[in-house]
């Protein structure tokens, strides 16, 4: 073999086992797999979810979501601005007729929790209402 060859062999070897350590370097001393289940979690692009605004409803008007886990909503209005809304869950957004809205939402607690309009949009804005169910 060539001079270069076993040199490029070498240095392959080389980065292959430090890739190796710095995976192993991910689990705990007792084994545990916890830590680098996460870490793997955390690689992984957040689940979208698609809701669309009209008058007077959310569609779809229930999602569930996992505490702790991020997920993308994806929010689009096609007849006029509505708003999008929950306290407990750190949302607070304008959907603009047209255009499409991306909020990312981790939820810190397990529950039920409503989202609403605060966008007045008409005499059924009352009812504009969407639940979001968070669990463990």
């Amino acid at each position: 073999m060539k001079t270069t060859t076993i040199k490029n062999r070498i240095v392959n070897t080389i980065i292959s086992a430090a890739a190796l350590g710095l995976g192993l370097a991910a689990l705990t001393p007792n084994g545990n797999l916890v830590h680098a289940q996460e870490a793997a979690n955390a690689a992984v692009e957040p689940k979208v979810i698609a809701i669309s605004a009209k008058k007077f409803a959310f569609i779809p008007s229930a999602i569930t979501l996992k505490k702790g886990e991020p997920v993308i909503l994806r929010l689009t209005s096609a007849d006029r601005v509505h708003g999008f809304m929950s306290k407990p869950l750190k949302i607070d957004t304008d959907i603009a007729a047209g255009k499409t809205t991306d909020v990312t939402v981790t939820p810190s607690s397990a529950g039920n929790f409503t989202v609403i309009c605060d966008h007045y949009c008409g005499t059924g804005h009352g009812n504009m209402k969407m639940k979001v169910a968070v669990v463990e």
